[in-house]
């Protein structure tokens, strides 16, 4: 009785867990994204009003979206983001966060190609990496074979890790989605293709989630 309570229980929190991390997430954003302009709402009515705040960020965000999509706009644009380059401490700060998001998000290309299995740390010991593009000419001409740029995340935050440049006969590519494979770095290995859910194990086999086939 006592064995079927707590596999309840770890059942019941499977489901629950990700359905109140995913609200928490949600409300920080809300409330983060809502505080950036809530002064300047409070300050123009006399009282604050929740959720106009997060309708001011938006309009901000677009405001500035149309102006960088403008000549002017993109030359007080990039007066700007040379001001921020070149001030001692905030340009390293900005500079970081600029290359993640432009990687991520604002480059017309993909960050990444493909994803692929490699041997690290060492041999016989495997890992997912991202095929980025060709390494540069200079340093294949001093390796002596061609090499292939791919990023090594770490997990779960797949925003730091290493960049390796390996010959492309090391570089295994894999039939999976460059989404797929962030899905495995991200979990550690627990969601991926061919892999089932805590809660599906849970579910089928009524076993504890820890247990995988």
């Amino acid at each position: 009785m006592f064995r079927q309570i707590r596999l309840t229980l770890v059942t019941g929190a499977v489901v629950l867990v990700p359905v109140i991390l995913t609200w928490y997430v949600l409300l920080s954003m809300f409330r983060f994204l809502d505080g950036l302009t809530a002064r300047l709402v409070e300050a123009s009515l006399g009282r604050p009003v929740p959720g106009l705040g997060l309708i001011v960020t938006i309009g901000i965000v677009l405001v500035v979206g149309g102006l960088a999509r403008s000549l002017l706009g993109r030359q007080l644009i990039n007066l700007g983001q040379k001001i921020l380059s070149g001030t001692p401490i905030v340009r390293g700060v900005y500079n970081t966060i600029r290359q993640i998001v432009d990687a991520f998000a604002l480059t017309d290309q993909t960050a990444f190609q493909r994803v692929a299995l490699i041997e690290y740390p060492r041999r016989g010991i495997y890992s997912i990496a991202f095929v980025t593009a060709p390494s540069p000419e200079l340093v294949a001409d001093i390796a002596g074979v061609e090499l292939v740029s791919v990023f090594l995340p770490t997990t779960p935050n797949p925003t730091s890790g290493f960049l390796l440049m390996l010959p492309q006969a090391e570089v295994h590519l894999l039939d999976i989605s460059v989404e797929e494979g962030l899905k495995l770095v991200i979990s550690g290995g627990v969601i991926g293709p061919g892999l089932r859910t805590a809660t599906e194990v849970s579910q089928s086999c009524g076993v504890s989630p820890r247990r995988r086939r």
